[in-house]
């Protein structure tokens, strides 16, 4: 019983965390349609990805910290209900300025899916129970990134691109569903402090901010993040535009990254187990960052043949897989107290971090290889290094328990 309650919960809270993922992938194959249907300038599409991330990063303050006072569920019910509603309006948005007003809103609705799940966890588990939980919860969301951008080509030779935001406020109404059969798993003795929200609010986050080595894991994954968010931003333009994919033929692509990303998370309850989570983190970015140097200098100094983009890119993914989920167990570990406000400041600074990665490599993107690997790049390297120094041998000792 045990274990199907664990699976259970694995099984809800990967699905709620999956609606954002789900808002994001589904329509990158139809950024280049947005691009001529709004006849917007170059680049200027990429700005709706970066608003959602941003929003998303902004959002998080506010979900974790009155999530830790009045509830994980209500919480969740509102951020679904702002996502629902912004994706209706997405799906009917006259312009690209409107357009991205309601991405933004769809961001600070899909925040609270992000952000209280992994509270939820933290509730129950830490660890590596927590990190058997959060690989779980990855490979449930990530058949989105598997699935989503086929169902997005489908849906656009349906209805075109405003068929995919119909099918994402559907996706919000279930998630809704999905929150009612949970139990609220908030608990008196490790909710916020006492006293006013917004005193409470700021004692937590002041708390966390002074902890340098919570700050150092969050900057590690949010400039892991990055890198990945800059592929994100500029892969169908490469793929569709440089090298001719169809929409479909793209989003199998992108499918292949999700598989591996999911089939080594799964991997990290063993390894963390064996070697402990900083240790496992260290190898998985180092490698990482070997596959992404690769990969900018080849595409830096001749046409880089698509099996080749797709196989170090398809590396570096897997590589992720370790990267994400053990960040943010680490991150949670120390604050049970206050793991909502935790957790929402570790997805914050990671979506404004990798937003902003997003943004530049949108700038410098010419829909060839060379500007993705540079965006990838300088986020691994600056997570690898944040790395070397945050993790040190006691805290791989201290953590693998």
């Amino acid at each position: 019983m045990k274990d199907l309650a664990f699976y259970r919960l694995a099984l809800i809270l990967g699905l709620i965390s999956a609606i954002g993922p789900f808002a994001i992938d589904m329509y990158l194959p139809a950024l280049p349609e947005l691009e001529r249907d709004f006849h917007a300038a170059d680049g200027g599409v990429q700005i709706t990805l970066t608003v959602f991330f941003l929003a998303t990063g902004v959002g998080q303050l506010t979900y974790g910290p009155l999530s830790d006072r009045f509830g994980r569920k209500p919480l969740l019910f509102v951020g679904l209900l702002i996502f629902t509603l912004a994706s209706i309006g997405c799906a009917l948005a006259p312009d690209l300025h409107s357009f991205s007003w309601l991405r933004f809103l769809e961001g600070l609705g899909a925040a609270g899916c992000t952000v209280i799940t992994r509270a939820i966890v933290r509730d129950h588990y830490s660890g590596v129970d927590a990190t058997r939980m959060m690989s779980l919860l990855i490979l449930i969301f990530s058949v989105c990134p598997v699935l989503a951008p086929m169902t997005g080509s489908f849906l656009m030779q349906l209805g075109g691109w405003r068929a995919i935001f119909w099918m994402v406020a559907f996706a919000g109404i279930c998630g809704i569903v999905l929150i009612a059969t949970l139990k609220e798993s908030r608990r008196a003795h490790v909710s916020a402090p006492q006293g006013g929200v917004f005193r409470a609010t700021f004692a937590a986050y002041g708390t966390l901010l002074r902890d340098w080595h919570f700050l150092g894991i969050v900057g590690m994954g949010g400039f892991a993040m990055a890198g990945f968010f800059a592929y994100l931003a500029t892969s169908s333009f490469v793929f569709i535009q440089h090298y001719g994919f169809s929409e479909h033929q793209y989003s199998l692509a992108f499918a292949l990254n999700a598989i591996a990303f999911t089939a080594v998370a799964q991997l990290n309850g063993k390894l963390c187990a064996r070697f402990g989570l900083a240790r496992v983190v260290r190898t998985a970015l180092a490698l990482c960052l070997g596959f992404v140097l690769t990969l900018l200098i080849v595409s830096g100094l001749t046409d880089l043949p698509a099996w080749a983009l797709m196989a170090l890119v398809f590396c570096c993914s897997a590589m992720m897989g370790c990267v994400n989920p053990v960040t943010a167990v680490l991150a949670l570990e120390d604050h049970p107290h206050i793991a909502g406000a935790a957790a929402a400041l570790m997805g914050a600074l990671q979506m404004l971090v990798g937003g902003l990665g997003m943004a530049f490599a949108g700038y410098i993107n010419d829909d060839t290889p060379f500007p993705m690997a540079c965006g990838m790049a300088v986020g691994v390297a600056l997570a690898f290094t944040l790395a070397c120094f945050t993790l040190s041998a006691h805290d791989s000792r201290r953590l693998s328990a």
